[in-house]
């Protein structure tokens, strides 16, 4: 069998020597041969599949670490894993996309010359918290005012202070001076303020570390500008919004099991009874990710928002959800509703809600 220099081979593979000298360091695309004499590298011809395997993978941009996982798998599973890897991506763009969406919108509103002109709105709303049938104790805070909306489930020895101090960081956006061209700085210096009121419940637990280690809090809130709503989301708590009778869920869930729907391992039906539907990626927590999703929603008259708990949208049919929404005019008998059908199916986790209504201010 005749051998390829490290030259030759490079120019088949279109990868550089230079990279094939970094592939052999790190023993993902090892010559078949080295010279005793000279230390050239020498390949076999059957190793440009690999080689060019490894060429098409990083111009996808896969770290080398997980192109190392791809080669050692059999063509089914390397398929298989370069389609979770590609999902992945996706996902992440689509959080880039709402991010650059939120900035376009928030720069374009400090120019008066493009900011529409809006009919003066406001919202009525309602929040309830049960600790429903099954948990000794009930880790969410709940809260509604006439700017600020939020819940928070709290999960661990210190969940119930931590979605506490949560909500509490928020509630000096309680107020009607926060400029419309802050508003993105004023949220996310309202994050900061939560992450670190959270961190500050756990000098407080015992009776070790490790009870800090583990506990935690989703959050998930919104400002209300006076015609948007800025929506602040980190964990599986949600969001809806009903909008002519339709009803669209407007949070993504930060959790293990949605990432692996992201990546196509899973369908939505099997993550409904998946063990560990509720292990989170991203939370207020010691070690957590606590990168919050962030976006605008331009409020319509009659739009009405839902936030709530899973301890709501795991436990109630979303067409439950919606027949309450629809059905229901006032805010306080819709969350009592809400929290009522949660209690009828076995309460096994706390609920909490808040129903908001985007309403027509009187002239």
């Amino acid at each position: 069998m005749e051998l390829l220099t490290i030259g030759a081979f490079a120019k088949a593979s279109r990868l550089s020597p230079k990279a094939l000298r970094l592939y052999d360091e790190l023993g993902l695309l090892t010559p078949a041969r080295v010279d005793p004499v000279t230390g050239y590298r020498l390949y076999a011809p059957e190793q440009l599949e690999q080689a060019r395997l490894v060429a098409w993978l990083r111009r996808l941009g896969m770290p080398l670490a997980r192109i190392q996982q791809v080669c050692a798998l059999a063509a089914g599973p390397a398929a298989e894993e370069v389609r979770a890897f590609w999902a992945q991506v996706e996902a992440d763009t689509a959080a880039r996309r709402d991010l650059a969406a939120f900035l376009i919108d928030h720069l374009s509103r400090k120019d008066p010359a493009m900011c529409p002109t809006t009919e003066p709105l406001g919202i009525r709303y309602a929040a309830l918290s049960d600790t429903g049938l099954v948990r000794e104790s009930n880790q969410d805070t709940v809260y509604a005012g006439s700017r600020l909306l939020a819940v928070a489930d709290g999960y661990g020895s210190g969940g119930a202070p931590a979605s506490a101090a949560a909500v509490d960081a928020l509630k000096s956006l309680e107020t009607d001076s926060i400029p419309a061209g802050s508003l993105l700085n004023v949220l996310e210096d309202a994050v900061d303020q939560a992450e670190r009121a959270v961190h500050g419940v756990f000098g407080g637990l015992s009776p070790s570390p490790k009870d800090a280690e583990d506990a935690g809090t989703t959050l998930t809130a919104m400002l209300w500008t006076g015609s948007q709503l800025a929506l602040v989301h980190i964990g599986d708590s949600r969001v809806y919004l009903l909008r002519d009778e339709e009803l669209f869920q407007i949070t993504h869930d930060h959790t293990m099991v949605q990432s692996m729907v992201d990546e196509g391992r899973l369908s939505p039906e099997e993550a409904a009874s998946h063990p560990q539907r509720s292990l989170l990626i991203r939370a207020l927590g010691r070690g957590a990710d606590s990168t919050p999703d962030m976006r605008l929603h331009d409020a319509r008259r009659g739009d009405r928002y839902l936030l709530c708990s899973d301890g709501l949208s795991t436990v109630v049919p979303t067409g439950e959800v919606r027949r309450v929404l629809c059905d229901v005019s006032e805010p306080e008998r819709a969350v009592r509703e809400l929290v009522a059908l949660a209690n009828g199916l076995g309460g096994p986790d706390n609920v909490s809600c808040v129903v908001a209504d985007v309403t027509e201010l009187p002239r």
